[in-house]
């Protein structure tokens, strides 16, 4: 028996009742999901057949477990051995579909396959597969070109904007944030939240992705503020390597992030640097928070007669999901139109926004690297957990000094105050 063989029964039933004396196929089924758990335990202590890295296993088990869920919806297919090249292809046209409209890069669609194909292959040399139906040409050439879709951000305009033109955006929402003291609350936050969201783009190398929320990646929920550290300036994402990363936060991005978390006075730090407007998403994720708690539908129900959803949410400190790079696109598409800029008829995506950091219209690789690092495993002392953020107080009595007065010595009374 293989070391693939031994890790697949270790999370496979047999049945003890099969008739040895036939002759049809007798072998144990193998779901997708628990051959995806074996390769990536596996991959974990080190791959025989392979660079033996276990950071492999931590990236390869999003993209893979989300390819199990896409079979099982797509195609109510959980069977390893009912995988077909006709799946793959139709994966891989999912794929080209999502970066055409831009939830995706090409070449992040190209790794996504690349992965699903390894994992594949990797069973075809643990024999359980006789063949890969990802590495088929049919199946491969429904995938994006390399120069198709979006870019890093998922950003699907990759026009050149100059300096000149990000400066006219960023001048537009900062005169609107700083002459909002007339506007309504709402107004006013609302142009507070335009102007950190342009000025972190414009002045870091945060990415549109690391920022706001992917719908198609549960690791990508948008960023919080329990990411941001004031102190050290930095602000903490998922980096492309699937690692966390500090990225440095310049003056001009930490000025407006500040004003801005003052009038949006988030109850919780879980609470994402720019949440989503759309309310039915507010709403169910208070129902589903409030459920978690223990409510029952008609306590729920009592709940959301009295107070809107995003009243709720604050009222009960449940962080509502953060906007998608797909909302926050169209935010920016609405601050070029009222701006008046154009670029070729396109508007300014995030990745246009932050073109030029690295300062001095230095936009080089080098450059974005020095503003980024791995993140340290200790948090920094300024970030506090969730259960954590209670205001500290003396645990002593404060000391209190009495001064008697000639008068009050021989009867023993004080002067209180």
């Amino acid at each position: 028996m293989t070391d693939f063989d031994a890790g697949i029964n270790a999370n496979t039933n047999t049945d003890t009742d099969t008739d040895t004396d036939t002759d049809t196929d007798t072998r144990t089924d193998v779901t997708i999901s628990d051959a995806i758990d074996t390769y990536l335990q596996r991959k974990a202590v080190g791959d025989p057949d392979g660079p033996g890295a276990g950071a492999y296993a931590a990236n390869a088990e999003s993209i893979l477990h989300r390819f199990a869920d896409w079979v099982d919806r797509e195609f109510d297919l959980t069977s390893l051995f009912a995988l077909e090249s006709t799946h793959a292809r139709a994966y891989a046209a999912d794929l080209r579909e999502k970066t055409e409209r831009g939830a995706y890069t090409a070449s992040s669609a190209h790794t996504y396959y690349a992965v699903v194909r390894a994992f594949l292959s990797w069973c075809v040399r643990g024999g359980i597969l006789e063949t890969n139906p990802a590495a088929t040409d049919p199946a491969e050439a429904a995938l994006p070109s390399a120069s198709a879709g979006a870019d890093e951000d998922g950003d699907t305009d990759t026009t050149a904007w100059n300096l000149e033109q990000r400066r006219r955006l960023e001048t537009y929402v900062r005169e609107r944030a700083l002459t909002a003291d007339g506007a309504t609350p709402t107004e006013r936050r609302s142009r507070l939240r335009e102007y950190a969201m342009v000025a972190l783009l414009a002045h870091s190398s945060v990415r549109g992705a690391e920022l706001f929320r992917v719908p198609e990646d549960d690791r990508r929920s948008g960023a919080t503020w329990d990411d941001v550290d004031f102190y050290t300036g930095t602000i903490r994402v998922l980096g492309k390597s699937q690692r966390l990363e500090d990225v440095s936060l310049l003056a001009p991005a930490r000025t407006p992030l500040r004003r801005y978390r003052v009038v949006l006075d988030p109850p919780s730090n879980d609470w994402p640097l720019f949440p989503t407007r759309h309310a039915p998403s507010i709403a169910r994720r208070v129902r589903d928070a409030l459920a978690d708690r223990g409510y029952d539908d008609a306590e729920i129900e009592a709940l959301s007669d009295e107070a809107t959803a995003t009243e709720l949410a604050r009222e009960h400190a449940i962080a509502p999901p953060a906007i998608t790079t797909e909302g926050a696109r169209s935010v920016l598409k609405r601050l070029c139109e009222d701006a008046g800029l154009e670029a070729s008829g396109e508007y300014l995506t995030p990745s246009g926004v932050r073109a030029e950091t690295g300062g001095d219209g230095d936009d080089t690789s080098t450059s974005r690297q020095r503003v980024r690092r791995e993140a340290t495993r200790s948090r920094p002392t300024l970030r506090t957990p969730n259960g954590e953020r209670s205001i500290a107080v003396p645990v002593d009595e404060p000391l209190e000094i009495t001064i008697l007065s000639h008068s009050t010595r021989s009867s023993g009374q004080t002067d209180s105050e």
